[in-house]
């Protein structure tokens, strides 16, 4: 492996050199031949007829496939219109180039692993494969190109959580080239900071924040920014080494000064479950004239010597014949976790049928989820090289099953049907799109659309009342069920029935972090019960009115809340 103490002078490792020898090619070995212009070139090749790579990460007409070394930069062609480089010490990518054009990197910063990691950087070429190596006490990150493919196939693996407390990739481009962006993370023209130092406003009322039109992590597959005749595209790949499982949002875009797109493998936001280590990927990054490309094949990264990577041959499999209480109305997911990895199938029609992805060998909590509800849950074991056949299981827990005097919604685990719920992943509460949040007195038998999706403790929509008529017969004890799908600051709902009033429940077990105000409403799904009696009823209209209890401080859009599932009355 090349070491940048063994650098003298500039070196090519070119496509027909690669052709010629086979050679896996090191840096720091004699030299036993020059070119008429001094470049000095490995022995074993007939002939070199392209240019060297410039330092400046220029390209010449004449593209060649492979790697320079000079002035402290590795620069990569892939011998069909993408050149970049990467500083030797530490590993960061500074210049891109794609078929002759503009600077596309962003000069502000790098694009790096985490926030820079200082690595040890060292790199080879063979059998037309490039392969670049960033290496420190508790990271290894790869860097691999392809003859003839302007993508950037990388992989990471970690034993320890990086020191910023975020495992993520980031592409920092160029924003004027890279102006096709998403809207809901382009922060350009706002007023300022309206929350912490990442969301935004503007004069008209409106917010963007990079936490903000992101995918759930099974929606994720390819998504990029464009400009004039130039797009740069995330692969995300594999998600088995990452955490918060199938629903889980996190950043993948913001702009407004550089355009950055990013993969993140784990972070703390919104967090509900530990990060896991090991080789997290692969994924790619994929430079094209424009239109977004297909999903690249990654499997012959298997050959590379990655760390961590497991093969297929060590990976099983779990087959599910079917779900009884499958209803085509809903997607029901199919989750596998441990403290190592996870993965998701999308039961099928007609019956829930499900087949995972190839899994790492081991046991694993599996959770069918109705939307994002979990409705079942078991322990399955998954062998190497093999593939497991589950009989067909049975969904009895589903809480929309159960006969309900009234019912605000579906338990679906998720305010997508109630008002703001659609907006929350795409701007701050108190956007001016946003229609407003209340107080609300809702009316049984109106459109969920004007049911709050979430309610805040303080200055915001806080109490929450329901009204509901009950017919002589109906005046008996009933159960009031409230779910939640995440909660901030302890935030718990308190109800009344009239008169009577319920205990504060214990709060739910949910992350520490903001949620609803950076885009999201997913946590950890909770079911409230309430017990009342019949004598808090009366025949004809009855109030049932909903409180924040919390025993944590906080204002407005930061002050104890909670993101509505559904609820009802039994």
């Amino acid at each position: 492996m090349h070491h940048p103490s063994l650098v003298r002078s500039t070196r090519l490792i070119a496509s027909s050199l690669i052709a010629a020898s086979g050679l896996l090619v090191a840096c720091g070995g004699d030299i036993s031949g020059a070119d008429s212009s001094g470049t000095r070139l490995l022995a074993g090749a007939s002939s070199v007829s392209s240019a060297s790579i410039a330092a400046s990460g220029s390209q010449d007409a004449a593209s060649t496939f492979g790697i320079g070394e000079a002035g402290g930069y590795l620069t990569v062609d892939s011998g069909a219109g993408l050149v970049f480089k990467v500083r030797q010490a530490g590993g960061d990518i500074t210049s891109i180039h794609y078929k002759g054009g503009p600077e596309l990197q962003g000069q502000s910063k790098g694009s790096h692993i985490s926030s820079g990691i200082g690595a040890a950087v060292s790199y080879a070429v063979a059998n037309g494969v490039a392969k670049i190596t960033l290496t420190t006490a508790t990271l290894v990150h790869y860097l691999l190109v392809r003859q003839g493919d302007n993508t950037v196939y990388m992989g990471t693996y970690v034993t320890a959580e990086p020191s910023v407390g975020e495992l993520r990739w980031i592409t920092r481009l160029n924003g004027s080239v890279f102006t096709g962006v998403p809207r809901e993370s382009n922060n350009a023209g706002s007023t300022g900071a309206i929350e912490s130092s990442d969301v935004f406003g503007y004069a008209d009322g409106t917010s963007t924040s990079k936490y903000y039109g992101n995918q759930r992590a099974m929606d994720l597959s390819v998504r990029g920014v464009t400009g004039a005749g130039v797009g740069a595209y995330m692969v995300y790949g594999s998600r088995e080494s990452s955490s918060g499982g199938p629903f889980y949002r996190d950043i993948q875009n913001q702009s407004g000064g550089d355009t950055e797109v990013y993969n993140y493998m784990n972070s703390g936001h919104a967090q509900t479950e530990a990060w896991r280590m090991g080789f997290h990927g692969p994924y790619a990054l994929v430079f094209t004239d424009g239109a977004a490309p297909s999903i690249p094949d990654m499997a012959w990264m298997e050959s590379q010597n990655l760390s961590g990577w497991v093969p297929a041959s060590g990976r099983g499999k779990v087959n599910g014949r079917g779900l009884l209480g499958f209803d085509l109305a809903h997607r029901f997911t199919v989750a596998f976790k441990n403290d190592t990895a996870q993965y998701w199938t999308v039961a099928k029609a007609p019956n829930g049928a499900f087949a995972t992805p190839a899994m790492k060998p081991g046991a694993y909590t599996m959770t069918v989820f109705k939307d994002e509800l979990e409705l079942y849950s078991e322990s399955v074991s998954v062998a190497a090289g093999a593939t497991s056949t589950l009989p067909v299981r049975t969904l009895d827990a589903d809480p929309d099953k159960a006969a309900a005097v009234w019912r605000i919604g579906t338990w679906d685990g998720t305010p997508l049907e109630f008002l703001n719920g659609t907006s929350i992943n795409l701007r701050h509460p108190s956007d001016t799109r946003n229609a407003s949040w209340g107080p609300v007195t809702y009316a049984i038998g109106a459109p969920a659309t004007t049911f709050p999706a979430a309610q805040w403790k303080v200055a915001a929509n806080n109490p929450t009342r329901v009204t509901f008529v009950l017919a002589p017969e109906q005046v008996a004890n009933h159960t009031i069920r409230i779910g939640i799908t995440t909660a901030s600051g302890g935030g718990r709902p308190q109800i009344s029935v009239n008169g009577w009033t319920s205990a504060v429940p214990a709060a739910s077990t949910q992350p520490s972090t903001r949620n609803v105000t950076v885009g999201n409403y997913r946590g950890n799904n909770k079911l409230f019960t309430y017990a009342v009696p019949a004598s808090a009823f009366v025949a004809g209209t009855n109030t049932l009115t909903i409180n924040v209890a919390s025993g944590s401080g906080g204002t407005g859009y930061l002050s104890p809340s909670w993101v509505y599932d559904t609820l009802d009355m039994l």
